[in-house]
């Protein structure tokens, strides 16, 4: 969520800014009438609280006096039903500004690359080179059919399309794959693991600022009014909402295993092969709370973290700074890390890596004393970063598809061999 002060302070500059987003700012000239309303009455309701007060004061001398003051006592009744109107009048006014900020996305960082869609993107890196196979390549659904290790058609059977299993060496190879990551992060990166829950109630999925905005595309508990997570970044972000850290304790990193769901709700028409597009994934997720100062270093290094995994994976990717025009709601500067898909002749996202500033943290309302000079503290709003280290669904086809052979098995990579237990599926 914007800071409204922002807004009311530096319009021009928050205009221009949505602009780059390809974002109406409509938006923002109704926030400025409503908050210049609400300015107004609250001065109004000021004047007339400070009048009753003194009115008060003199109604406490008159009785003091024995003096009749019931005229004073019917004015001043007459004032708090006025005061109790405009109190009323506040909270719609508040209600309307907070329901406009929910579609209000977070303003770009200074310097992040101005562009219209995902074709301005900027490709930052290139990782690895691609193979050259002296056989036909098969896709990662010919490839888990003839191996029997996932299954999309029985999957769909239990649950619908987009909802994969995972069987024999292919679920081990998942299995490793969620270990490795988790043991390389809690082990060399410096995270600390969570397990959090995957159904989560709706203040915390206002918190991490999914819902109103994309309710559409979440599944729904009616029944207990709990929502399906569509990343881990929603029950790591809430850990620490309505809290005030201490500033020696930033930034808190933490990484967290999760099934993570998603109705996809625009993906009609859609390249919807196999785990090309599926409502049911596992992931990964890292997530750092850290100071206002520190964030965009925090923001390389978490990057780091993640492309180092796709390197002991022997992957090939690419890094990519996602423009104005292509972040995501909450980001203010955004890379997506894509690796190569054979079979597609195509890149493929297998994680975003954000700094969110204090676009969250607005309003989860997590905060930290921030220590001063004069050795004073000072509340501030933390920064959070969130990042997928790594999604499974789409580098399981890149591994699948890079590391076949010609007779339709697949090699391990040997950094997850002492996980599976086997080097080859065959």
């Amino acid at each position: 969520m914007l800071d409204i002060k922002l807004i009311r302070e530096n319009a021009d500059l928050v205009k221009a800014k949505l602009v780059l987003r390809n974002e109406d700012t409509k938006n923002i000239d109704e926030i400025l009438e409503l908050d210049k309303s609400r300015l107004e009455i609250l001065h109004k309701v000021e004047v007339m609280k400070e009048t009753r007060n003194k009115v008060s004061a003199e109604i406490a001398k008159m009785k003091k006096e024995k003096i009749d003051a019931e005229e004073k006592i019917a004015e001043m009744k007459k004032v708090g039903d006025e005061i109790k109107g405009y109190d009323d009048e506040l909270r719609s006014i508040e209600s309307k500004i907070e329901s406009i900020l929910y579609y209000i996305p977070a303003l770009p960082a200074d310097g992040v690359p101005e562009g219209k869609d995902a074709s301005e993107n900027v490709e930052v890196k290139v990782w690895g080179e691609k193979k050259n196979f002296d056989f036909e390549v098969k896709d990662h659904v010919q490839l888990a059919k003839k191996l029997d290790i996932l299954d999309f058609e029985r999957g769909t059977k239990i649950s619908g399309s987009g909802f994969p299993l995972y069987k024999g060496k292919g679920a081990t190879l998942e299995r490793a794959l969620i270990n490795f990551m988790l043991d390389t992060h809690t082990q060399q990166n410096g995270y600390s693991e969570v397990m959090v829950p995957v159904l989560v109630n709706k203040a915390s999925m206002e918190a991490a600022e999914k819902i109103p905005k994309f309710e559409e595309d979440m599944y729904h508990v009616t029944a207990d009014d709990l929502y399906a997570i569509p990343t881990a970044e929603v029950p790591i972000l809430n850990i620490h909402r309505d809290e005030i850290l201490k500033q020696d304790e930033l930034p808190i990193k933490y990484c967290g295993f999760t099934n993570c769901f998603r109705r996809e709700a625009g993906s009609y028409g859609k390249d919807t092969k196999g785990f090309l597009r599926v409502h049911q994934f596992n992931k990964v997720e890292l997530f750092n709370f850290c100071t206002p100062e520190t964030s965009y270093q925090e923001l390389e290094t978490m990057l780091g973290h993640a492309c180092g995994l796709l390197e002991k994976l022997g992957v090939y990717y690419r890094v990519i700074e996602l423009c104005t025009g292509d972040m995501g709601y909450s980001a203010s500067k955004c890379y997506d890390i894509e690796v190569w898909s054979y079979a597609e002749d195509k890149w493929l996202e297998a994680s975003s890596v954000s700094n969110c500033t204090d676009f969250q943290s607005r309003r989860a309302q997590i905060r930290y004393k921030k220590v001063l000079e004069n050795g004073k503290t000072k509340t501030e709003l933390v920064h959070m970063l969130n990042g997928s280290g790594l999604a499974t669904s789409r580098l399981m086809v890149a591994l699948l598809e890079a590391n076949q052979n010609a007779d339709g098995s697949i090699n391990v990579p040997e950094c997850l061999q002492k996980y599976t237990n086997f080097d080859i599926i065959k």
